[in-house]
């Protein structure tokens, strides 16, 4: 059913985070570490022509590597039958690609980077060869003027179910299902999915690919539920946690402002106590300098001796003498 990949895995490969996976973890090339996939654009443009569009399907993506541009180009491959010939087809559609590049872009010096990769989920073993040049007879009578190109393969079903289980992200997980058919093993990569994946939208594309091939009969609707069951219990498990936390930071909010206030309240109390004591003693002292000042001024002592004595300021003693007189 080419067409139901077709669909499904465009969908799935339109995700950034799932193409991103897709070239990090099955890419094997130095140079992948140097893409900044922040950059990445999808082209909604089909470069194909007219005669291959019932066959094959394609995805491209534009990137930076290295501050230059970069064209990642996706065929999928989905036949019965392999190709032996793919090379020659994939030749030709980057040669149409690129004659589309010069005819949209604005005078370019030069023709950008392409990166060709092939997407196999057929059942038979990819036997075709990669590169052309093993296609031409004589080619190699040609030195440098015989024509050279290859693509990179992935072929779903090379990839042995261990290697596939200990990846265990999304990509692994589509080849796990599509290559070696588990449905209690893809419920727990599942599981292992939502702890792991920050991004819940991938998880949810993925499911609906599940149900892409549910709906064609291609799996059971006792597997489907299964996996369905597996994502809404973890979303409502996810759901009551948010609440949860949320009712937690309000409680320990409100208990936080409970206490502040308590404490704002006792420390309150304990300095405006402490202020009363100090003004108290302070109150107190005066009025016993005071007494002091008038026991002195009664035996006649200088006011500037007094005010020696007492602390009192000057004019308050002539004061406390006028009155006494």
């Amino acid at each position: 059913m080419p067409n139901i990949h077709d669909t499904g895995y465009k969908k799935l490969f339109s995700d950034k985070r799932i193409f991103r996976q897709l070239i990090e973890t099955f890419v094997t090339e130095k140079w992948v570490k140097d893409i900044d996939f922040d950059s990445c654009e999808q082209l909604d443009k089909t470069f194909i022509a007219d005669h291959y569009k019932e066959t094959q399907s394609d995805i491209i993506y534009r990137v930076k590597l290295q501050g230059r541009e970069l064209y990642i180009i996706i065929l999928l491959e989905f036949q019965s039958t392999v190709d032996r010939f793919m090379s020659l087809r994939f030749l030709n559609y980057i040669s149409n690609f690129l004659m589309d590049y010069l005819q949209t872009q604005k005078k370019p010096k030069n023709l950008p980077a392409v990166f060709p990769l092939l997407l196999y989920n057929g059942d038979k073993k990819w036997t075709a060869p990669v590169a052309i040049e093993t296609l031409i007879e004589g080619n190699e009578l040609l030195g440098k003027y015989g024509i050279r190109f290859q693509y990179f393969k992935l072929a779903e079903n090379e990839f042995d179910k261990e290697k596939l289980l200990k990846i265990s992200n999304l990509i692994s997980t589509l080849f796990l299902a599509e290559a070696h058919y588990d449905i209690e093993e893809l419920e727990e990569q599942f599981l292992l999915l939502f702890e792991k994946e920050e991004d819940k939208k991938s998880i949810s594309l993925l499911l609906n690919w599940f149900l892409n091939l549910h709906e064609h009969g291609r799996i059971t609707s006792a597997a489907y539920d299964k996996l369905e069951r597996v994502y809404k219990d973890k979303e409502e498990v996810k759901e009551m946690l948010i609440t949860a936390i949320k009712k937690e930071k309000k409680a320990i909010f409100e208990d936080g402002l409970q206490k502040g206030l308590e404490k704002g309240l006792q420390k309150g109390l304990e300095k405006g106590l402490q202020k009363g004591i100090e003004t108290g003693k302070q109150k107190g002292q005066r009025e016993k300098s005071i007494d002091v000042a008038k026991r002195m001024l009664a035996l006649g002592q200088d006011i500037e001796f007094i005010h020696k004595v007492t602390g009192l300021p000057v004019t308050e003693i002539e004061a406390l003498r006028n009155k006494l007189r």
